[in-house]
This record gives C-alpha cells, sequence and structure tokens, in this order.
C-alpha cells in the first residue's frame, strides 16, 4: 500500500444517495464495504463526513437563524453521520471507534489525540464528529485538522464526480478533469476543492489531497495502492 495511515472526507450528501434527505442505507452499506477493504489491508483509517444531507448552519444562517447556533446544530448532524457510519462498520465486523469534539458521553469519546491514534495503530477505525467543535469551521476544515494531528499520509476527499474539473461537470459535459495539481495552481485557477481554511492548512503542513469518485467500487482500495485515480493536490 502507498499509504499507510490515511483521513477520509466524505460528504453528508454522498449519503443521500437517491434520496432528497438523510441517509440511503444502501450508500452507507457500500461505504462501509469499501472502507473495510481497506482497513483489512493494513491501511490505518480516520473518517470525518460532513452533514449536509441533515442540515447545514450556513443554510440556516441565510433563513435568518443565529450562525453559532446553526453551526452547532450541523455539528450535531455530522455526529448523526457518523453513527450511522459506525454501526454499518461494526454490523460487517470492522472495530470502530466514533471520537467527538464536542463531549457526548453516553455515545462516543470525547476527542483525545493520543488516543486517536492509539486506536489506529491497533487497526481500528476512527470516526471524529461534531467537526472542530467551533462555529464558523467547515467539516473539510475539521478532515484537516484532524488528518494534521493524526499525522496523517494524505486526506482522501471521496466525491460524487471522479477529481477536479476546471468546472462543474454535473453541469457542463465538456468539463476537464485535471490528472495532478499543485496548490499554487488550485490557488491560481480558482478551483473549488475544499474551503480556503482547509486548503491552507494543508499547504502549510505539506498534507496532498486526493479528490476521487467515492461511489465507483474499488476506487478507494485503489487510491490507497497508489494507482492514477482522481486528482493529486502535491507540491
Amino acid at each position: 500500500m502507498k499509504y499507510k495511515r490515511i483521513l477520509l472526507k466524505l460528504s453528508g450528501e454522498a449519503l443521500m444517495g437517491e434520496k432528497q434527505f438523510g441517509i440511503d442505507p444502501v450508500i452507507l452499506s457500500r461505504y462501509a464495504e469499501e472502507v473495510k477493504a481497506i482497513s483489512k489491508a493494513g491501511v490505518e483509517v480516520a473518517i470525518v463526513i460532513g452533514g449536509g444531507n441533515i442540515f447545514r448552519g450556513i443554510q440556516a444562517a441565510e433563513g435568518g437563524m443565529d450562525r453559532v447556533q446553526g453551526d452547532y446544530m450541523g455539528m450535531l448532524a455530522t455526529v448523526i453521520n457518523s453513527m450511522a457510519l459506525q454501526s454499518a462498520l461494526e454490523m460487517i465486523g470492522v472495530d470502530t471507534r466514533l471520537q467527538s469534539a464536542i463531549k457526548m458521553e453516553q455515545i462516543c469519546e470525547v476527542f483525545i489525540r493520543r488516543k486517536a491514534v492509539r486506536h489506529l495503530e491497533k487497526g481500528r477505525v476512527v470516526i471524529f464528529g461534531a467537526g472542530t467543535g467551533n462555529p464558523y469551521f467547515t467539516t473539510d476544515t475539521a478532515a484537516t485538522l484532524r488528518g494534521i494531528e493524526i499525522e496523517a499520509d494524505v486526506i482522501l476527499k471521496g466525491t460524487r464526480v471522479d477529481g477536479i474539473y476546471d468546472m462543474d461537470p454535473e453541469k457542463n459535459k465538456h468539463a476537464v478533469m485535471f490528472e495532478t495539481l499543485s496548490f499554487t495552481e488550485v490557488y491560481e485557477k480558482n478551483l473549488n476543492v475544499m474551503d480556503m481554511t482547509a486548503f491552507t492548512l494543508c499547504k502549510e503542513n505539506k498534507l496532498p489531497i486526493i479528490v476521487f469518485n467515492m461511489n465507483k467500487a474499488g476506487n478507494l482500495m485503489n487510491v490507497v495502492k497508489g494507482d492514477k485515480v482522481g486528482t493529486m493536490v502535491e507540491f
């Protein structure tokens, strides 16, 4: 395997599948099987999931709700998704731990970096919920921060498209995908990879990003093996 320890970032919207809201159990089960495969192959796996399939704080703020309150509600949505993924993984025999940036002793551990690393070393999949625990920060930023803290080799951003394009491939059939990009090129081309806080954290800490299609069977395994899948953002 090319990568020994990875941070997998999944969007909440991806969990909806063809639904308009919530969690599609078929998609959830498929993701769990993909994670199981790489975990059993010896890859140390940490995961951060968004909450957009349930609630988005920034959209609530646009509707007049207090932004801070909305963001905390969004964090709780990520915990719901994290619990669902944990359950799906455990149902197929994958030892999993859920750590939250907000204390919820009855349902998950509080985030402690050393404990998270120890779980990974023991072969457990670790899911990080509740973002960073602070408003005004996205789950992309949370994923990057956790990736840096656990010293992950790479951030893998699983999406519905094959990689990073020069324009939205879901809206324009002439969109061209990049195989590799430098951090500088992403800035210059104004490409939408992650929010700027998350992207800058990766750049400053020399943490590469691979954007790939999580919905293609076997893609996750191919990425961690080092195959040319998706778009690599590196130095």
